[in-house]
């Protein structure tokens, strides 16, 4: 790991540019100083990175799943906070102050990742999300993977999980075939060789290699390292025994704009690597273009035929929110036909956008 400088005792806060190095802070147990001595002691301490942004009502959840792990190495975790007030960095100074805690002006989640990939000290990263809860075993059964399969990273299965009632529905659409997008780590298919993984555990000397997280990726920016990761030789792995509990937005608005920004990077990310892509990734921007299309007829007095489309999709949609409500028995299934054609239609209409200019591109 290099040499550390002393431990720093309490919260850990430093400033720091967009672009600006930190240096390292030496490990510390994010479960504290009563937790025994790590049991293995040859197992690789783990950094868990997480940028946040506002996100008070899901990442003390996200972090209280972190104190709960089981592995029986070293776990540091490492905050980039790019929120608008001093809220949410209040809340983790109080409950979590044995956790780095660093300044993301940049305020997006891209520099994030890498102001908290700096700091953080151990051989395995640990990505985590505001919006995840890990399993009790989510680090030991990854780091098990790394060691067997000997890839660059691992990934397991995106469990949505909603509390309300249109959070519920969000993840009914998630977990059907026309909510999935076809990723493997939305279905509980067989382990092997994947193109990417749901957060991503990875050994941090292969991230390094590579380059790491790229800071000019709005969204998009793990399907891209994971990509690098496998264009320089290394394996991305999928392990289906391995779950991670995903809270979807909580209003259709936040889908939205949650989905038009996929769509928009997506595009970029093919853009930038035209060999990563993939039929799926072309659904949603062909189904926007043929909505168009038959707009347009509508609008040439064809209205006949500019109707069969739209009528199909929406008899599509509807089909699967009864089967879906049938087979799980969840009222919040009913609102499926809506929340899909959100998902569609946003990355559809997001993949024919520029990316947005954020706070990090402006000062590019």
């Amino acid at each position: 790991m290099g040499e550390r400088t002393e431990r720093m005792k309490g919260t850990a806060t430093r400033g720091e540019s967009a672009t600006g190095d930190i240096a390292p802070l030496p490990m510390q147990d994010v479960r504290g100083a009563d937790r025994p001595a790590p049991r293995a002691p040859g197992l690789p301490d783990v950094s868990v990175v997480m940028p946040a942004r506002n996100a008070g009502a899901t990442v003390v959840a996200a972090l209280d799943s972190v104190r709960r792990q089981d592995y029986a190495g070293v776990i540091e975790v490492v905050v980039a906070d790019g929120s608008d007030t001093g809220a949410m960095a209040g809340v983790l100074r109080r409950r979590y102050p044995e956790i780095i805690l660093l300044p993301n002006p940049a305020m997006v989640t891209r520099v994030g990742l890498r102001i908290a990939l700096r700091a953080a000290t151990g051989a395995v990263i640990v990505r985590l999300d505001a919006h995840a809860i890990l399993p009790s075993d989510y680090i030991t059964r990854a780091v098990e993977t790394l060691e067997r399969t000997g890839a660059a990273a691992v990934g397991g299965r995106q469990l949505p999980v909603g509390r309300s009632f249109f959070e519920r529905a969000v993840a009914a659409a998630m977990s059907t075939p026309l909510g999935s997008g076809g990723v493997r780590y939305r279905h509980r298919g067989a382990a092997g060789a994947v193109d990417t993984v749901y957060l991503g555990v990875f050994r941090r000397d292969e991230m390094d290699k590579v380059g790491g997280y790229d800071s000019t990726m709005g969204r998009n920016e793990d399907y891209e390292l994971n990509w690098r990761l496998r264009q320089s030789g290394q394996t991305v792995w999928f392990d289906p025994e391995i779950e991670v509990a995903y809270r979807p937005r909580g209003s259709l608005r936040a889908l939205a704009r949650q989905y038009l920004d996929n769509g928009r990077w997506k595009r970029e990310m093919l853009r930038r690597h035209p060999k990563s892509v993939r039929a799926r990734h072309l659904a949603a921007p062909l189904l926007v273009a043929a909505l168009a299309g038959s707009a347009i007829l509508a609008v040439g007095g064809a209205t006949a035929i500019a109707a069969a489309l739209p009528a199909a999709y929406a008899s599509v949609l509807f089909l699967a929110s009864a089967a879906v409500t049938a087979r799980r028995r969840e009222p919040a299934a009913l609102l499926l036909a809506p929340v899909l054609a959100t998902m569609h239609l946003s990355w559809g209409v997001g993949f024919f956008l520029p990316p947005r200019r954020d706070r990090a591109s402006a000062s590019a």
